[in-house]
């Protein structure tokens, strides 16, 4: 299993543990899916794809529901998504994915923890050259499946890298991030059942922190993450 498979599974636990929070970046993202390409699923690949995500995070179909009601409304917020990218202690890269409706106050936030926690917020696309930004999906594992066929029956849609994730009885795929739509409409045509869909960023190199160095930088990750507006927070620490 190759570097996109254990940074994922150093993440998994981690990631998001709040529902709540959960349910309301995902909720986001519906916001900026429908504006962006109309509610109605059939039409609009992204919607679907997260409305996907949103049942394997056990988000209520309501909840969804209500999403895609306010963003059709002319009440709503517009939310765009915003990367910044900075470095924490000891020379850790961190980029931070957000989806806010007023980008005044989310860069003021994420600069202040930034310069709080002893880092500094650099200029966009600084740390594009350090992360690799993949297609992933996951999909129910079919009976009697064989993993070598469907890498190659993959390879043509873009798919790098694929493992199985005995734990979930699920299949993961990683691609490139310009292969998303193909392996969406492959897996969708071919009757997988896709448990999620979304873009992950993969450190093309890592750094090894002591205990006490990784206590530091987590503080500052920590913060960040509790930010409303912030979405995805990644970085380059070995794990």
């Amino acid at each position: 299993m190759g570097r996109a498979f254990e940074y994922r599974k150093a993440r998994k636990l981690k990631r998001w543990g709040n529902m709540a929070r959960t349910f309301t970046r995902i909720g986001k993202e519906i916001d900026i899916a429908v504006k962006a390409g109309g509610p109605d699923p059939a039409n609009n690949t992204r919607l679907r794809m997260l409305i996907q995500n949103a049942k394997a995070e056990n988000m209520p179909k309501e909840n969804v529901e209500r999403a895609i009601k306010r963003a059709v409304s002319k009440d709503t917020s517009d939310y765009k998504e915003v990367v910044y990218e900075g470095y924490g202690p000891f020379g850790i890269a961190i980029v931070v994915e957000t989806a806010t409706d007023n980008n005044t106050r989310t860069v003021a936030n994420v600069r202040h923890c930034f310069t709080k926690y002893g880092g500094s917020l650099g200029t966009s696309g600084s740390l594009d050259f350090l992360f690799d930004r993949k297609s992933v999906f996951r999909i129910s594992k079919p009976e009697n499946f064989n993993i070598e066929d469907f890498e190659l029956e993959m390879i043509d849609y873009g798919a790098d890298e694929i493992f199985e994730d005995e734990e979930e009885n699920q299949i993961v795929i990683y691609g490139s991030f310009e292969s998303f739509g193909a392996i969406q409409k492959y897996l969708e045509d071919n009757h997988y059942s896709i448990v999620s869909g979304e873009f992950e960023r993969i450190p093309l190199d890592t750094k090894e922190l002591t205990p006490e160095q990784r206590e530091t930088v987590d503080k500052l990750l920590e913060k960040l993450e509790e930010d409303e507006d912030v979405t995805n927070v990644y970085h380059n620490i070995k794990e």
